[in-house]
């Protein structure tokens, strides 16, 4: 589910690094659910037409209360959201202190575990940069995140609709916004600048965050992480019936700074 980015010759690259213009990272209940739930039958139930804003409509009317978490066979249930929280955030240390685990499954027991099946303990909607590798930046094998990539981490109908499917059917417990330093998108918003074809949908999303912050690219990103959180825990029902539930779902936004790979939790 990942998106991939290419620069453009003659256009702006929104993901390029650019140190002249940054300026530093910034700071960093439903009933139970119904056990016979398939991938299947939760996209029937109108999830592929949900959206931000009200546009989750759909899937609460199709799942709404009758859907509270996973099957438990699709469901990686050990773990509570803060768990999951505190999982990916040990992550990210090991891939700082060069103390990676990941690479020392085995790739063939990991393709055969996962061929039939997924098991992500966490969502993260991060940007397309080709500089945020999220499963090496935490540390994580084959199928333990649920990946949504698009320029600028911004919460469009389409991302939230996926992150709905990974906390209702997955049973991710814990969903992440990553910002990261130096983004092009962010730049290319803040300085409103003239770009070619359909780039500058981009703009608008992250324009509340230009409006409330708007003194430097990375301050604003953070902004903005926290602003497509706060989105995505209000604007899904789905979500926001998950959130009310002890232990069992968090939102929270970050920031990736990739000039030495910390990510910081943001407030």
């Amino acid at each position: 589910m990942a998106a991939s980015e290419h620069s453009h010759r003659d256009g702006p690259d929104l993901c390029a690094c650019h140190p002249e213009a940054g300026d530093g990272a910034a700071p960093a209940a439903s009933p139970s659910p119904s056990p016979g739930l398939s991938r299947r039958g939760f996209l029937r139930s109108g999830v592929a037409g949900t959206a931000a804003g009200g546009l989750a409509v759909g899937l609460a009317a199709g799942l709404g209360s009758g859907l509270a978490a996973p099957s438990p066979a699709l469901a990686q249930t050990t773990l509570t959201a803060d768990q999951a929280l505190k999982e990916l955030m040990a992550g990210n240390q090991r891939y700082l202190d060069g103390k990676m685990t990941s690479f020392d499954h085995d790739l063939k027991m990991l393709h055969d575990h996962t061929a039939e099946k997924q098991e992500p303990f966490a969502a993260v909607l991060s940007c397309a940069d080709s500089r945020v590798p999220v499963e090496l930046v935490f540390d994580q094998t084959i199928g333990h995140l649920f990946v949504c990539r698009v320029a600028g981490n911004i919460a469009t109908p389409e991302i939230i609709a996926s992150l709905e499917y990974g906390a209702a059917v997955l049973g991710v417990r814990v969903v992440m916004v990553l910002a990261h330093g130096r983004c092009g998108a962010v730049e290319a918003a803040l300085y409103r600048k003239a770009v070619p074809g359909q780039i500058s949908a981009l703009y608008a999303p992250i324009m509340p965050a230009v409006f409330q912050e708007g003194t430097g690219i990375d301050k604003t990103a953070g902004v903005n992480a926290r602003n497509q959180a706060k989105l995505i825990a209000e604007s899904s029902p789905v979500i926001a019936d998950l959130l009310k539930e002890k232990d069992r779902l968090k939102v929270v936004a970050a920031f990736y700074d990739v000039a030495n790979g910390k990510v910081t939790l943001l407030e």
